[in-house]
């Protein structure tokens, strides 16, 4: 877990500080599957802007991600842009004022940037944009194997209902 002590940054209001902070990503879970950050360090820029009704948090960075593409299972790499932020006021009366990423004066990094990275993901996951899928009916690769299989008459269990079809 990667955190920030804010007791060393001595900011008052209208002040701000940049720091560079290297942050551990754990694996994402996503849509049952597991998608690994590489490199699993990234470096971050972090600002903390002082205001008089509270501070605002800042985090940018790039990570790409590897994992199961969501239509044929392939191997999929995602390249992610993160620019979050937060805010904490001063005198916080709701829980929309205050960031769950900080307690006792210390900014829990790795948790803001997994979270960043999950709310930033796609809805699906592809190899790429015209990924066609696997078969349903053999289950082999369509990007590898592109192919059609003869339908037949349909279930034999409709087969009366079917003749009555017919027969009106």
């Amino acid at each position: 877990m990667t955190s920030f002590d804010l007791r060393r940054l001595k900011l008052r209001s209208g002040e701000e500080c940049r720091d560079e902070v290297d942050v551990e990503l754990a694996p994402i879970e996503f849509g049952g599957q597991r998608y690994l950050p590489v490199p699993e360090t990234v470096p971050t820029e972090l600002t903390v802007d002082r205001a008089t009704t509270g501070t605002v948090f800042r985090l940018r960075f790039r990570t790409r991600l590897h994992g199961p593409c969501y239509r044929c299972l392939g191997d999929a790499v995602l390249d992610v842009p993160i620019d979050a932020r937060e805010y904490q006021a001063t005198k916080p009366e709701s829980d929309d004022m205050t960031t769950p990423y900080l307690a006792d004066d210390r900014l829990d990094l790795s948790a803001w940037a997994h979270d960043s990275v999950v709310l930033a993901l796609p809805d699906q996951i592809l190899c790429r944009d015209d990924c066609a899928g696997l078969c349903p009916t053999c289950g082999k690769n369509l990007n590898e194997e592109p192919h059609e299989h003869e339908t037949e008459g349909g279930d034999p269990r409709w087969g009366a209902l079917a003749e009555l079809r017919d027969r009106l």
